[in-house]
């Protein structure tokens, strides 16, 4: 089977130490036929600064670099992970412009101008209510973006928040995550397998079996399966579990992208 880990990244992260060049002979000796790196793109509310901006030519450039030296071992493919937010889109958008990604994961990150992964979120909040309020954080997405390939992660709220009982039963938000689906095939776009939630002790990968399930139940198609690794030895993190996975739940093929275009591969 051919095998491609669609979600990693590298120093070119600012939450990342791992090189480049490591991360990708680790791919090779893992086995990989493909990679995208996918580093951050993304105002660092902490910061107060872009993550990647001032950098981007210089990144593609080191990709591209990188792909040619690599070409007979392993595809590489230039890629990012896009956190957005609706009021830095004309900023998102121009720096996007006319860049020769092979793929762009979209993600949501933060809510209420505050960073997830920080909790300030959470404060105050039932798990109902901070979930909820992401779930429409990722709607307004898509009624705002369109430049990218799949989102991320769609159910990755419940790695955070220190709440007793941190599960999200899909079922209670089954309205939001369907009309989130129904966009995503509307606008031909796909979703990610993200299998770092079983390194967070979630249980399972982002996003869960039943939202798999409905998205196929819908028509969509177009699903990549990503480690997220920032270090080299969650490169490919049970990538054959989720490609496993996908075929037990009905999918035939999952995706790789080139220019922006997806191809479909055997599962």
């Amino acid at each position: 089977m051919y095998k491609a880990d669609y979600h990693m990244h590298t120093a070119m992260s600012t939450d990342c130490n791992t090189s480049i060049e490591s991360q990708i002979e680790t791919a090779i000796q893992k086995g990989m036929d493909e990679i995208a790196i996918t580093d951050h793109f993304e105002m660092d509310l902490v910061e107060g600064k872009w993550n990647l901006s001032p950098h981007v030519d210089e990144y593609i450039q080191t990709l591209q670099g990188y792909r040619e030296k690599y070409k007979d071992q392993i595809s590489i493919r230039i890629g990012v992970e896009v956190g957005f937010e609706t009021r830095y889109k004309k900023e998102i958008e121009a720096l996007l412009q006319d860049k020769p990604f092979d793929f762009i994961i979209c993600s949501t990150h933060t809510c209420e101008d505050t960073e997830l992964f920080y909790g300030e979120y959470f404060i105050g909040k039932t798990s109902e209510e901070a979930y909820r309020g992401y779930f429409n954080h990722v709607i307004d997405t898509l009624e705002h973006f369109d430049n990218f390939d799949v989102y991320g992660h769609l159910d990755y709220i419940s790695r955070y928040g220190e709440y007793e009982v941190k599960y999200l039963d899909t079922q209670l938000y089954r309205e939001q995550i369907d009309k989130i689906l129904k966009y995503l095939i509307k606008k031909e776009k796909g979703l990610e397998i993200n299998t770092s939630g079983i390194r967070y002790g979630l249980g399972h990968f982002n996003p869960q079996i039943p939202i798999l399930r409905r998205y196929l139940e819908l028509g969509g198609k177009i699903i990549t399966i990503g480690s997220d690794s920032h270090q080299n030895e969650h490169v490919a993190f049970l990538w054959e579990e989720a490609a496993k996975m996908l075929k037990n739940i009905g999918f035939t093929h999952y995706t790789t992208f080139e220019k922006r275009k997806p191809i479909f591969r055997q599962l």
